[in-house]
């Protein structure tokens, strides 16, 4: 719940998706709008008949994953950054499918995904930031990502690729306090802020 306080005070905005939704009733959290097919629940206006001023939006397309409508319709509404809490967790496959989402909206807006042990993004093609020493930072390119370079990292990368499964930079760390710069030229590179 710590994590969740903290994210709430930086959202005023809360959609919550309909697999999260009973979760976040129990929590008493104020929210906004739910999304979703609502194949796996009973219709939300029967868990929110106390809330009769919250949005329900209906997303029956099975094509996409509920988090990629959840964040279309967030970049519709020209939301500029969101915070995704719980996207990572029980079920590797959803946690795998949202993450690699993530570059799908690079462009429309900065997207976050937060748990209790990481926040994970996408890093843009230049990257400067200010880190104390042994801070964890991992770079996992979604497929492929080229022309990769790095500075004040334990194991800097210059001018190289990072290709799954053969290859990801996970697990390195910033060498020394102050900043790490990173830059690629090609492909699609997350960055994940590790706090384990």
């Amino acid at each position: 719940m710590d994590l969740l306080g903290q994210l709430l005070e930086w959202n005023p905005y809360v959609l919550v998706l309909d697999g999260a939704l009973s979760r976040v009733l129990d929590l008493q959290i104020r929210i906004d709008a739910v999304l979703g097919d609502f194949d796996s629940m009973p219709h939300p206006k029967a868990l929110l008949h106390n809330m009769p001023d919250v949005e329900i939006i209906h997303t029956p397309d099975q094509e996409f994953t509920d988090l990629h409508k959840g964040l279309e319709y967030l970049a519709a509404r020209g939301e500029k950054a969101v915070n995704i809490a719980w996207a990572t967790g029980r079920r590797a496959d959803h946690t795998f499918n949202n993450l690699t989402t993530l570059p799908l909206f690079a462009d429309k807006m900065h997207v976050s995904v937060v748990d209790d042990h990481s926040r994970v993004y996408n890093l843009p093609r230049e990257f400067r930031k200010w880190y104390p020493a042994g801070t964890r930072l991992s770079l996992i390119p979604v497929m492929e990502a080229g022309g990769i370079v790095t500075q004040n990292l334990r194991y800097n990368l210059s001018n190289e690729t990072l290709q799954l499964p053969y290859r990801s930079g996970s697990s390195n760390q910033s060498l020394l306090d102050g900043f790490v710069e990173m830059s690629y030229q090609s492909g699609h590179l997350l960055l994940m802020e590790c706090w384990d």
